[in-house]
């Protein structure tokens, strides 16, 4: 893997965030479901919040590799932590860097760069994911505002967030072109938390359900032209399965590197279990496994750097690394034996952590749906 000085200085920069603020708490922060807010502003203060964003809306102004290289070492300290940094990084502030007005930019971008805002988009609803198309929220013209009224499933930061990027139906007779993107703060009195929800992993980030009810957004709080909705929303389809791919190489490494430190302690038949082959040889495939993962999501985000097509290599990165993750993590789990099972040791946790990749931003049943379309393609 051959990267820049910048880039290597940014991945290098979230590392030792990770491994100073992050790592020695997440453990805690898990068990009780949240995470302090203040540790946000910190990641905003270590420019990890705006990464792709330009220098005069407070972000980095970096590649977009350098975007995934420091979200891969934010997840080997703590998966639902680098999901809300995902988050707020893409697609929302990339969308406004990228859709919105003058005035959005100024009341909203900078806000996310800073810290002092997290965002959260809301697409996918409780009878949809995959299928974004076939969203049911509707937003109805009322003067200089829209009336939004409809719910949505699995939001990432719902409760948390302070600005919402919303996806709602404008036109139903006109489909795909009649769908268009908000964005609003979650203070706003027609957005209603309804659930919280209990999860298996990533509890230190909330994932809830929200209803809008009667949601009164200013007309001037369209992100882009109305009815370029669906295109804003899904044109970071594949930034975001390439994101998901470096979060699944993270959480297996971290993985990976409490398995072998166990290993080299852990004693049997009078030496260290990594001596003996069987152990050695795991080891010797979860490495392997993470760093064909890594060539393959770096491979996908260079691609995208230079402007070429990269669906295909991105749902590549994303399938392959996801079910890598839950692979090395259940290795590493066998490697403790039965201390592995104890909440006392992290492989637990990061088993936990790591399962979610094969759903989210597509599930792995999508991303071979993806892969099949391009076989004609391949050079075989």
């Amino acid at each position: 893997m051959q990267i820049t000085e910048t880039q290597a200085q940014i991945r290098d920069t979230a590392r030792r965030f990770a491994e100073r603020e992050i790592a020695p708490h997440a453990a805690d922060w898990d068990r009780a479901a949240e995470t302090p807010r203040a540790l946000y502003r910190k990641m905003a203060d270590a420019g990890l919040m705006g990464i792709t964003v330009a220098p005069e809306h407070g972000g980095s102004g970096a590649e977009f590799l350098s975007y995934v290289l420091a979200i891969e070492e934010i997840a080997a300290a703590d998966g639902g932590i680098s999901n809300m940094m995902g988050a707020t990084n893409s697609p929302v502030a990339v969308a406004i860097e990228e859709n919105g007005t003058d005035q959005q930019k100024r009341d909203y971008l900078t806000r996310l760069t800073g810290g002092d805002w997290l965002g959260c988009i809301h697409l996918t609803e409780p009878h949809t994911g995959s299928d974004a198309a076939a969203i049911r929220t509707r937003a109805v013209r009322d003067g200089d505002h829209f009336v939004l009224n409809g719910d949505k499933a699995f939001i990432t930061g719902g409760a948390t967030a302070e600005l919402a990027m919303i996806v709602a139906v404008t036109n139903p007779s006109a489909g795909k072109r009649g769908i268009t993107t908000f964005i609003t703060p979650t203070d706003n009195p027609g957005y209603q938390v309804i659930r919280k929800e209990a999860k298996l992993g990533h509890r230190t980030n909330d994932t809830c359900q929200v209803r809008f009810e009667n949601m009164r957004v200013p007309a001037s709080d369209v992100l882009g032209k109305p009815g370029s909705g669906l295109r804003i929303a899904l044109s970071k389809l594949s930034e975001g399965r390439i994101a998901v791919a470096a979060q699944a190489v993270g959480g297996a490494r971290a993985a990976l590197k409490a398995a072998r430190a166990y290993a080299q302690t852990r004693e049997t038949f009078g030496k260290p279990i990594i001596d003996h082959q069987a152990i050695g040889f795991k080891l010797a495939e979860m490495a392997t496994q993470i760093e064909a993962a890594r060539q393959l999501y770096v491979h996908a985000a260079q691609l995208k750097d230079r402007g070429e097509a990269c669906a295909r290599e991105a749902s590549m990165a994303k399938l392959f690394a996801s079910e890598m993750a839950e692979r090395v993590a259940s290795e590493a789990i066998q490697i403790h034996g039965g201390a592995g099972f104890l909440n006392d040791y992290p492989v637990e946790k990061i088993y936990r952590d790591v399962r979610v990749y094969q759903i989210y931003e597509g599930t792995s049943e999508v991303q071979k749906i993806v892969i099949s379309r391009f076989l004609d393609d391949l050079d075989l």
